[in-house]
């Protein structure tokens, strides 16, 4: 097995442009028949362009992060088209967003709201918006684009913190009222179902990634951004890090799970991350959340759930074991045990136990 460091790099020349309408990293070097089959051992997706006279690969984080080539900058409001009356603004935004640590994918759900409301403002100015203007903004969301609740309470969010956080208007808001959530019950699957999926994945990676999410319980997130260093298996732990909310758990890893894990890195043995992606880095949620569908297809179960089902499915099987509640909350790293609850709903322990009073009559 070849690894990027065995390549030297300096031998290479790295650009980025786009090619048939896509970013790529284009690879310039002087022909050298051991330069190319360099490249193939270590990129075996690099590709060879006729027009371009070049050999080039994706431009994603982790071919960037393999080639040891600086990060893609986050857009600013003037590459984004904003009108520039609002660029300052949006580039506060996303300023203020960074230096106060939030999330990639919450960084990404701000800004990308914040744009849309900028966008439709086009040359007014968004600091001179009243609460009423922002109502009716809201209101135009819901009643002519058809947002959801969900989808309207992350809107609100992303603008209260430009105006609040940014801003610095703290009562802004108070008369601004927010959608109510509706509340929906975790879809599932039974047992049997899970060891379907399990058993119709055949790929060892792939099948991996689905244990970790229903033996454990991880979100996806958390699947994709574990790395060697957090299993310690002479413990039979199995370390979460930063995960939502930044908060860090411990988890026990299930003895099937750990000769899973052992017999997995002897063929694979990844570098950093568990799940390695194709040029190094992590694998991404996309590719993991697509290898539950193919799963889901291979077992012949119809039913319209995500992969986090695994995860539900997870903590309702473990309450209806007897695990404690409180126990619960710590595996799945909930915040409020309001949020654990949720679960007592669909245990099937826990419906069975209720007596119609048609029985009775």
């Amino acid at each position: 097995m070849y690894y990027i460091y065995d390549m030297d790099l300096t031998q290479y020349n790295f650009s980025f442009t786009t090619h048939r309408n896509k970013k790529i990293v284009k690879i310039d070097f002087q022909y050298n028949s051991k330069l190319v089959k360099e490249l193939r051992i270590h990129y075996p997706s690099a590709c060879y362009s006729k027009t371009m006279r070049s050999w080039y690969l994706p431009d994603l984080p982790a071919v960037r992060a393999s080639l040891k080539l600086q990060p893609s900058p986050l857009k600013t409001a003037a590459q984004k088209g904003i009108h520039p009356i609002n660029q300052e603004a949006y580039n506060k935004m996303q300023s203020q967003l960074i230096l106060k640590a939030y999330g990639k994918s919450t960084i990404n759900i701000y800004l990308g709201e914040f744009y849309h409301l900028l966008n439709i403002l086009q040359k007014y100015p968004v600091n001179d918006l009243s609460p009423q203007r922002l109502k009716d903004y809201f209101l135009y969301c819901v009643e002519q684009l058809g947002y959801k609740e969900r989808k309207m309470n992350g809107k609100i969010n992303a603008i209260k913190f430009y105006f609040e956080q940014v801003l610095h208007r703290p009562k802004m808001f108070f008369d601004i009222p927010r959608p109510k959530k509706p509340i929906t019950l975790p879809k599932m699957l039974s047992k049997s179902e899970v060891k379907s999926i399990l058993t119709a994945t055949k790929n060892p990676k792939h099948k991996l990634a689905l244990t970790l999410c229903y033996g454990l319980g991880l979100r996806v997130s958390e699947v994709v951004a574990l790395k060697i260093e957090d299993i310690d298996g002479s413990r039979m732990m199995i370390a979460v890090r930063g995960a939502k909310g930044k908060k860090d758990r411990y988890l026990p890893i299930p003895k099937t799970l750990l000769r899973m894990l052992r017999e997995y890195y002897k063929v694979y043995k990844p570098e950093e991350y568990v799940l390695q992606g194709q040029y190094g880095g992590p694998y991404s949620t996309s590719s993991v959340q697509n290898v539950f569908k193919k799963a889901m297809r291979n077992a012949g179960i119809h039913k319209k759930i995500g992969i986090h089902g695994l995860r539900h499915s997870y903590a309702t099987h473990l309450l209806e074991s007897g695990a404690d509640m409180r126990f619960i909350q710590e595996l799945l790293g909930h915040h409020s045990i309001k949020t654990t609850q949720i679960y007592t709903k669909v245990t099937r322990a826990s419906l069975e136990k209720i007596c119609s009073p048609l029985e009775t009559l």
